[in-house]
């Protein structure tokens, strides 16, 4: 039995919502720790934060990673004698450039990215790239992309990033064949493998071809051309759509594949445009579809008439509102979004109940004072608040935790649910 509710028809939701727009003290993660999950991602690659000691601990902390490993990532320090103005940091980036490629000649795509001391002292990252791929290319491609976290959310690191590829990304052939012209369909933003395998596997099904970006080789860039559909897997990527179709690729409007209804509608974005039967639609999804329902009716028991109060942090919220309000019974207090992008969350707009109250960036004090007058059950907010408001006898979710861990598509959906049921359930056993 499915758990989805139906929407009525003479009702569009929150389509036309004006947002309480707030411009304050905001608590959020940087830039740079979309680092995390993109250095997973794009296997020859790496990342090179040009930035302070604090950048390396908040990174290093942020992946759990152990001082001695070897990941893909790492920080050129700026430190007293670089902000003096005593050294010439271009020549000390130079230097440790030179080091890294000697130490990890499996390199292919080298990222320099800007954090706050970088913007501070006004360091050319893009001038530096292209000294860098002078020095370098073939061998390995340079880009930048700025991590800072001055003026932008933490998801915002994917969306500079994905971004800063987007122009070198391969045209189609001038001597290509008809069929290789033909609209294909390419998936935009990171995936966790075994979620993208899972989505390749249903488009399959349904007779369609389908690439992913990014990929997980840098080696194995998609084509871009006029001829390029493309789905966005994350709400945060506004930059990079606008780049791709700069590109002449056009966007599929649709809503995002967290939960069972958010995924159906996704996958049906692509088979509508692809002109794939309902017949053939229905039998690619009807068994992951069924039992992601049943899955989640076990969750759904205990969510139902709970209160959930969203704090901006992610771009995940409006979607993830849908999704527990739709699909799991939760009434929504507050969904607090850092930016709202109304062509991108149309279709979820229209899902979420009229009346929402939404707010679009944070000023932390007045939505902690309307987060504790509601009293909701649960809170998805940044570590920062987790604390304070567990110490007022409020349930939270850390947000981040919905970001590093694979979310999307039916396998996950109950994984997802159970994000939100797990902080409930140990306050019960707390309290027992």
């Amino acid at each position: 039995m499915s758990t989805v509710i139906p929407i009525r028809a003479e009702t569009s939701g929150c389509t036309d919502v004006v947002p309480l727009v707030e411009r304050g003290q905001r608590e959020v993660f940087c830039g740079l720790t979309g680092i995390i999950w993109l250095h997973r991602k794009i296997q020859d690659a790496f990342f090179l934060v040009v930035g302070s000691r604090t950048c390396a601990h908040l990174i290093q902390s942020a992946a759990g990673v152990m001082i001695f490993a070897e990941p893909r990532f790492g920080t050129a320090i700026i430190d007293e004698r670089d902000l003096a103005g005593l050294a010439d940091v271009h020549e000390e980036l130079d230097r440790v450039v030179q080091q890294l490629l000697a130490r990890r000649p499996d390199i292919r795509l080298l990222f320099l990215v800007g954090s706050c001391p970088s913007e501070v002292i006004k360091l050319d990252l893009t001038k530096a790239a292209e000294r860098q791929n002078q020095l370098h290319q073939p061998a390995v491609r340079v880009l930048n992309y700025s991590g800072s976290g001055i003026e932008t959310t933490f998801t915002q690191g994917e969306d500079a990033c994905l971004a800063a590829m987007v122009p070198g990304l391969p045209f189609p052939s001038a001597t290509a064949l008809p069929d290789q012209t033909a609209p294909a369909l390419m998936v935009v933003g990171t995936l966790a493998d075994v979620v993208e395998d899972q989505l390749r596997i249903l488009l399959e099904r349904m007779g369609l071809s389908v690439t992913f970006f990014p990929p997980r080789n840098s080696q194995a860039m998609p084509v871009l051309g006029p001829h390029t559909r493309f789905l966005l897997a994350q709400p945060f990527l506004a930059d990079t759509a606008r780049a791709l179709q700069s590109r002449g690729a056009q966007h599929l409007p649709a809503a995002f594949p967290l939960g069972v209804e958010g995924t159906t509608a996704w996958l049906q974005a692509a088979a509508t445009e692809f002109g794939v039967t309902p017949e053939v639609f229905e039998q690619a999804i009807a068994v992951p579809r069924q039992r992601a329902e049943k899955a989640l009716a076990v969750q759904r028991e205990m969510l139902q008439g709970q209160r959930i109060f969203f704090f901006p942090d992610s771009q995940l919220e409006i979607p993830l509102a849908r999704f527990v309000h739709r699909e799991l019974g939760m009434d929504l207090v507050e969904v607090g979004t850092p930016y709202l992008h109304r062509q991108h969350m149309a279709a979820e707009l229209a899902w979420l109940p009229a009346g929402t109250r939404i707010s679009e960036g944070q000023d932390v004090d007045r939505q902690l004072d309307r987060c504790l007058a509601d009293a909701p059950d649960l809170v998805v907010c940044g570590l920062g608040l987790a604390n304070p408001l567990e110490a007022q006898g409020i349930a939270t979710k850390w947000a981040i935790e919905l970001v590093f861990t694979p979310i999307q598509g039916y396998e996950q959906a109950a994984d997802l649910a159970g994000l939100f049921s797990r902080p409930l359930k140990r306050r019960i056993k707390l309290a027992a």
